[in-house]
Formats: structure tokens, C-alpha cells, sequence
């Protein structure tokens, strides 16, 4: 069971500047996981509060055509933290990041494969090179 998934809609939460009313404390509460990225220990800490108050429950399902397989029931809550949680279990915390464009500041999940990514897209990895572009020139003149 991949759930890569659950945890990319986890970092769409948490970018989302207005979510759903019953969703803004969870939203929160998954900010402060990102939040804590670079602290394993904080991390793990908070993944397991979040585990306690949104437990999950998966149930099989065979939609589709696709055979018996596993889904999280449908609690957004459960399976966004159970996806976080797989993430960091399976890949490590170090997986989950903070865009370090200055003006930016978006969650994301770093699935490259040397756990290399500091920029939450292409856009801000752009923007953040260009800056420095034009530093490195003003210094040079």
C-alpha cells in the first residue's frame, strides 16, 4: 500500500491559505510537522500526537476492477497523518521540507533520490537562482 498519496494531499493542506473550516487545526497541526523538518525526534513526537487523535482505519476495498485492496477509511484527518507518517517511517524525516525560497516558505515532500530538493517547485528554484544571479553581479560591478 503506497501511501505517498495521502502524504502529497498532506502538503496540499498545509499550503492551502484557506481550507475548509473543519480543516484549518489540522492544517495547523500538519504545518507544525513541517515545521519541525530537520528535528527527527520533533518530528516523530508530533506524527505520533497527531496518530493518537486521528487514528486510522483502513478497510478493503475492491472498486474498479482492481482486485482487494487497502484504503484508509474516509477521514482526510487519519489519512493525512497516516500518509506523513509512512512517509517519515519508510524515507525518514528528512524527507519533509520547508521551501527555502525567502518569499515562499511552502511545505513539501522530497522524493528525489539523492533527498536533495530545497524548493517546493520549479517556479521558486527559478526565482531563488535568478536572485542570486543578479546578487553575484551587483557584487561583482
Amino acid at each position: 500500500m503506497d501511501l505517498t498519496s495521502y502524504a502529497e494531499w498532506a502538503v496540499r493542506l498545509v499550503n492551502d491559505p484557506r481550507p475548509a473550516p473543519g480543516l484549518r487545526r489540522l492544517r495547523d497541526e500538519l504545518a507544525s510537522v513541517f515545521d519541525a523538518a530537520g528535528d527527527d525526534r520533533a518530528v516523530a513526537g508530533r506524527l505520533n500526537a497527531l496518530l493518537e487523535r486521528y487514528p486510522v482505519r483502513p478497510q478493503l476495498s475492491d472498486h474498479d476492477g482492481h482486485g482487494w485492496h487497502l484504503h484508509l477509511a474516509e477521514d482526510p484527518a487519519a489519512t493525512a497523518v497516516m500518509g506523513l507518517a509512512a512517509v517519515v517511517a519508510e524515507h525518514g524525516a528528512d524527507r519533509l521540507g520547508r521551501c527555502r525560497e525567502p518569499r515562499c516558505g511552502q511545505a513539501f515532500l522530497d522524493t528525489s533520490s539523492n533527498r536533495s530538493r530545497r524548493y517546493c517547485s520549479a517556479r521558486c528554484a527559478s526565482r531563488a537562482n535568478v536572485a542570486a544571479f543578479r546578487a553575484r553581479r551587483r557584487n561583482a560591478s
